[in-house]
């Protein structure tokens, strides 16, 4: 920053890091150290469920520190350097166009509104048509300025929570990587299980509520997403005689149903099931995972299914890339879980190759124990 400022120049960094590497954790860290030393800051996401938790985290009843928190598509008309500092968290979210101005590049506007932008990010996250946020994509930007990025990597070096371990698995088994696909082996803080019916998951799961663990629901968009009706939710999700409700569509209100924005983190968010735009970029103890037909499994390799997607952002797209980004969709469900994910597929074949690379216990292997309540 100081460098920056001395020089009349401009610094780019790009920090990648797969899930619970900190990544989050250090923007928020960055921006209330910069800001405490009076340098201009922002916080920035392309996820309004992402923002609209951190205002509810540090409250809104001050004007000042709301300010703090924004979205990608407010520096569309920033004026050029005017921050000392712009935190893009979730990076991987940068729209390839700007939102009111054709023919620019969101990332232009982002690098143009800083005099360091700070890009923070997971290149396996990329979920929808239009994302362009990658480490290599930043980094072409940036080039194309005369500017050399400085590059972090989380990978290996920070873990907040979860596994390293699993992540690779889970990038193996969806084919996001060269490595072929392995054998799970049970960790002594992280497990995986093939649960044989969504009810299954949903007993599991709802004991580890009990026992004072945050858990959550999630699965693929393969099921109409309705709006209340007569003050309820519908029951969209219909497996078998298993049937839940999604969470929230955005703005909706109803009594004990958190709004969507806040369905990762409130305890009555556990009755709905969450969806990729709710749940990319949280994180909460156990993790349950549908795989719906809309990724299947044949022979030696994933097919897409585009017909089983209910997914409007992805009409349209060729088969090549709705593959990519579905296989990326799943790729964050299944790393949401700290210490553990239940999965179940809907699709016959596809739940078989779960099995083959997720054996079931030949014993019951124990649990992380529940948090213990210290006297008051």
């Amino acid at each position: 920053m100081k460098k920056a400022r001395e020089a009349d120049s401009k610094e780019v960094i790009i920090v990648t890091g797969g899930p619970g590497s900190g990544k989050s954790v250090i923007a928020l860290h960055l921006m209330r150290h910069l800001a405490h030393d009076r340098h201009t800051v922002v916080h920035a996401t392309g996820s309004k469920s992402f923002t609209r938790t951190l205002h509810h985290a540090v409250g809104t009843h001050n004007p000042r520190v709301r300010k703090l928190f924004g979205y990608f598509m407010n520096f569309a008309d920033a004026p050029k350097n005017g921050l000392d500092a712009l935190i893009c968290d979730e990076a991987h979210r940068i729209r390839a166009h700007s939102v009111r101005h054709r023919g620019v590049r969101q990332i232009d506007e982002l690098l143009d509104a800083a005099r360091v932008p700070v890009f923070l990010l997971d290149d396996h996250q990329v979920v929808r048509p239009g994302e362009m946020g990658s480490h290599k994509a930043i980094d072409q930007a940036a080039a194309a300025r005369g500017l050399r990025p400085r590059h972090m990597d989380l990978n290996g070096q920070f873990r907040n929570g979860g596994s390293r371990a699993y992540e690779q698995w889970v990038l193996r088994l969806l084919q996001l990587t060269d490595e072929p696909a392995t054998e799970w082996a049970d960790e002594r803080t992280f497990h995986v299980r093939v649960v044989d019916s969504p009810q299954q998951m949903e007993d599991i799961l709802q004991a580890k509520e009990a026992q004072h663990l945050t858990a959550r629901i999630t699965a693929g968009f393969c099921w109409p997403w309705s709006n209340p009706r007569r003050g309820r939710l519908v029951d969209d999700i219909t497996i078998g005689s298993w049937h839940k409700p999604w969470n929230l569509r955005g703005e909706s209100r109803l009594d004990g149903v958190p709004p969507s924005w806040l369905w990762a983190t409130d305890p009555n968010g556990f009755g709905q099931v969450g969806c990729i735009y709710t749940a990319q970029g949280f994180e909460y103890d156990w993790n349950g995972v549908i795989l719906g037909d809309d990724l299947v499994w044949r022979q030696d390799r994933w097919l897409p299914n585009l017909r089983a997607s209910k997914d409007t952002a992805l009409d349209g797209t060729d088969p090549a890339t709705f593959l990519h980004l579905v296989r990326n969709t799943y790729k964050v469900l299944l790393t949401r879980g700290t210490s553990g994910t239940l999965l179940y597929s809907t699709d016959p074949e596809t739940q078989a190759r779960l099995r083959q690379l997720v054996p079931a216990p030949t014993a019951a292997a124990p649990d992380p124990p529940a948090p213990v309540e210290q006297p008051t």
